[in-house]
């Protein structure tokens, strides 16, 4: 979704300077593209360790303003975050460049009277004292806590848990998708319900951060009672940008208690790194070289203070964010990526008439290694619930109830042959149970898939659920101005609320249940949490019934 820009960027001399030093020729490679980052903000290469070795002691404010976090829950696996920043909105988060030794435990109780394992890990000022504990051999389908230790200093507890072994057959999941979070258009109140929430797993789709200025006064936030630095009234273009907007976004207590409540599996959208980038082409018109450089400081930011693992670890301007995570023969989790390798949006990107560009049978919203992946994966598949956790709306979105409609370029209506590949490889593995979770629009959807989104009396091929944002779009309405519209256009639309919040889905044997939970407002912070709509899909009948 785009913003408008709030401040012209005017600090991106050293992308310029490293872009010239390599040219387009040497920065396109992935060691090119290292080495360019290197250059432009005066790091050692990735994993180079720093020849000393902090002292403790000398750590003498609290290191974990950040919180704590974790992820990709496994069988027997999870990975655990934390980054220390005694002073977050400092370029160098108020430590020296020196490791930094952080001692981990995990208990089966939050007390830690029964400690299951413990360890030490070196948090690196290369990858800005940022720390991922990946353990392994744990129970499986089992709650854990955890907490970090560095000097005399203790870390929130967390809490986490690991997924289901395979091949097991557990009677239901329940898991909570939540996007867009905006730090000017709002507070995160929606969080603060949401680690309330009795949940095995969150799914972040994206725009976990946004790269456009924040004010003094925290834009609709509107403080009063605090002034935020300078460093954050800028668009993000350097790593030392990205790596203060993440420590300005996980200054909220709210962000935080949801990371400490639950396990998060993330995904990235556009405002990561900048709004609607397609592949190595930016919105802007700026060299290719310039943009990519940008791309992986956006990219190594994003690892840095997210709960991922190291296979995950960025190499220049390229980063493997999909995957897969089952959980038993219930459901399996296909994670996408549909930022990084899609084709350029047709007809200059927009709402615009489909026609010859879009509808190229070349275009891919996913890129082809990506999309024989889930392909495979599919055809693999022994789970009821095959769940695609990603970006941008995947049914046909009309926006009037006119033969004169046009389509979103951005969304996968842009890549139609994309798409139909998509649903032809999951009817050739016979997967009867599709969901698509969708993040992006700041609205809430209720979705069904249908063979024809045009004939309404067309078989249904599975179902759509868009969380609404968190908090961009500021505090929106329960029917937004095109409400009457957008039914009309799309008869498969089931339900639509332009509320911020989240969705819950439990799935089970039976059926799978989605509950739009909503606040009244965001632009003020403590709103209450209602649940805005519920829809059950039956296993082995798609489409979404109202309860």
């Amino acid at each position: 979704m785009t913003y408008a820009q709030t401040s012209t960027p005017n600090h991106s001399d050293e992308l310029r300077a490293a872009a010239r030093h390599f040219g387009r020729r040497g920065f396109l490679t992935t060691a090119g593209a290292a080495a360019a980052l290197a250059l432009a903000v005066q790091l050692p290469a990735a994993g180079t360790a720093s020849a000393a070795e902090l002292d403790p002691r000398r750590i003498t404010e609290d290191p974990f303003t950040l919180g704590v976090a974790s992820g990709d829950p496994l069988p027997g696996s999870v990975v655990l975050w934390t980054r220390l920043a005694p002073r977050p909105f400092d370029p160098d988060s108020g430590l020296p460049r020196e490791r930094v030794a952080v001692h981990w435990e995990l208990a089966h109780d939050e007390r830690f009277g029964r400690t299951v394992r413990r360890g030490k890990v070196t948090a690196h000022p290369e990858f800005q004292h940022s720390a991922h504990v990946e353990i392994d051999h744990l129970d499986p389908d089992r709650v854990y806590f955890y907490r970090f230790r560095a000097g005399a200093w203790t870390s929130p507890v967390g809490r986490t848990r690991t997924a289901p072994a395979p091949g097991a057959r557990i009677s239901g999941l329940k898991l909570a998708a939540v996007s867009c979070q905006a730090y000017h258009d709002g507070y995160f109140t929606a969080y603060g319900h949401l680690a309330q929430e009795d949940l095995d797993v969150v799914f972040h789709l994206g725009d976990y951060l946004y790269e456009y200025a924040v004010n003094a006064t925290g834009g609709a936030r509107a403080y009063t009672d605090r002034r935020l630095p300078a460093v954050f009234n800028r668009e993000t273009l350097t790593l030392e940008d990205y790596r203060l907007r993440y420590a300005l976004y996980k200054s909220d207590p709210d962000l935080r208690a949801a990371h400490a409540a639950h396990p998060f599996v993330v995904t990235w959208d556009d405002h990561e790194t900048e709004n609607n980038y397609a592949g190595d082409i930016p919105e802007n018109d700026v060299p290719p070289e310039e943009f990519l450089l940008r791309r992986a400081a956006a990219y190594r930011a994003y690892w840095e203070n997210q709960p991922l693992r190291r296979v995950q670890r960025p190499e220049g301007p390229d980063m493997r964010l999909y995957r897969r995570l089952r959980f038993g023969r219930l459901a399996q989790f296909d994670i996408l990526d549909t930022r990084q390798y899609r084709s350029n949006q047709a007809y200059g990107d927009g709402w615009r008439v489909p026609g010859p560009e879009s509808e190229d049978p070349s275009r891919t919203m996913t890129g082809a290694t990506q999309e024989r992946w889930l392909l495979d994966g599919w055809r693999d598949s022994r789970a009821l619930w095959n769940v695609v956790p990603q970006q941008v709306v995947f049914a046909e979105r009309r926006d009037v109830p006119s033969d004169a409609f046009k389509l979103s370029m951005d969304s996968w209506d842009g890549y139609p042959a994309s798409r139909q590949r998509i649903l032809d490889g999951a009817a050739a593995a016979g997967i009867e149970n599709l969901m698509v979770l969708t993040g992006d629009v700041h609205v809430g959807y209720g979705l069904d898939i249908k063979a024809d989104h045009r004939d309404p009396t067309s078989r249904t091929l599975g179902t759509e659920i868009v969380a609404t944002s968190i908090a961009s779009g500021k505090d929106g309405a329960d029917r937004p101005a095109n409400h009457a519209d957008l039914t009309a256009a799309n008869p498969h639309l089931k339900f639509y609320n332009g509320r911020r919040g989240y969705v819950t889905v439990a799935l089970g044997r039976d059926s799978a249940r989605a509950d739009f939970r909503t606040v009244a407002a965001v632009t003020t912070p403590g709103a209450p949490v209602t649940t805005a709509g519920s829809f059950v899909t039956e296993a082995g009948n798609p489409g979404l019934t109202p309860v």
